[in-house]
């Protein structure tokens, strides 16, 4: 008999711990999103990931009911290599009046080559008074003192020269490391998707994996911006000869001018008018024969006293 009940005991302590090792997927997840809620709010550093993921495996290698495994290759955190090499994004903007349009435009283009540079836009305006071109430049952020310095010539007249920069350095290391932290929750969630019993946990884990990949792409397509205007810095060029200095009139009119433009509006006003009033011909015919029927009618009722 007692052989009996330790046997049934032995069995329900097995049962027990089967059910517990047995966890579902959905379980799983509140405690997995409080994680990845923390790494989008205080992972400034791929180091603050590593041990985060370590103390939840720590966790679970003391629970007396859960089977220890070793974790896979592909969970292994990485510390990826931190570049702290300046990124720097700089910005020159130049306006010039030349004398020889085609000839500054061949010497740009020659310019722009030979400091490994393109162009990446440009628009050309023509009038009466001057021909104007304005173009956006791509050089290598190692060349663009110089760059800038040559666009310009001694020989041409500059206008207007202004020059920034903004150190993008902290961001572009905060970017790669949030992007490696939710790298480390995405393959967390694949493990927890294999653990999944049946389709409901599969699309609640599928969805949180798709929303952890967007913004895993929208960093890395900020981290691609960031590294490539650093990498190359932008000129903005305007550059415009002058054609016809007669044909330019920017002035302000006088008083007396004023006046007589006054004088010619309101004129034109009222030739509008009685233009308008031509156009309404047929009704004031109606008007007319309307109000001669009426008189007419009127002196009718109305018979001398005899």
């Amino acid at each position: 008999m007692k052989a009996k009940l330790l046997l049934l005991a032995f069995a329900g302590m097995i049962f027990s711990c089967n059910n517990f090792s047995n966890e579902s997927a959905l379980q799983k997840l509140p405690d997995l999103k409080e994680k990845q809620m923390e790494t989008s709010e205080g992972f400034l550093s791929a180091t603050d990931s590593s041990v985060s993921l370590n103390e939840t495996r720590q966790e679970d290698e003391k629970s007396p009911t859960t089977p220890r495994q070793k974790p896979k290759p592909s969970e292994q955190p990485k510390s990826p290599n931190i570049d702290w090499d300046k990124k720097i994004i700089k910005t020159a903007t130049l306006n010039a009046e030349v004398k020889d349009y085609r000839a500054y435009y061949s010497v740009l283009r020659s310019t722009v080559k030979q400091f490994g540079g393109y162009i990446a836009q440009e628009q050309q305006n023509q009038s009466a008074y001057q021909l104007t071109n304005t173009v956006i430049i791509k050089v290598p952020v190692d060349q663009f003192d110089n760059a800038v310095t040559a666009l310009i010539p001694e020989s041409e007249r500059i206008i207007e020269r202004k020059i920034t920069s903004a150190d993008v350095t902290g961001e572009v290391v905060d970017t790669k490391s949030r992007m490696e932290a939710k790298r480390q929750v995405r393959l967390r969630y694949l493990d927890l998707l294999k653990q999944a019993k049946n389709m409901e946990e599969i699309l609640q884990v599928q969805n949180e994996i798709n929303d952890i990949q967007e913004q895993i792409e929208s960093a890395d397509g900020r981290l691609n911006y960031l590294t490539h205007s650093a990498a190359f810095s932008t000129i903005n060029l305007t550059f415009f000869q002058v054609l016809d200095a007669g044909a330019k009139d920017t002035t302000d009119p006088g008083f007396w001018k004023k006046i007589i433009i006054a004088f010619k509006n309101g004129w034109s006003f009222v030739g509008e008018l009685v233009v308008g009033q031509v156009n309404l011909w047929p009704l004031w015919l109606m008007i007319i024969g309307v109000v001669a029927v009426y008189k007419k009618a009127r002196t009718r009722k109305i018979k001398p006293v005899s």
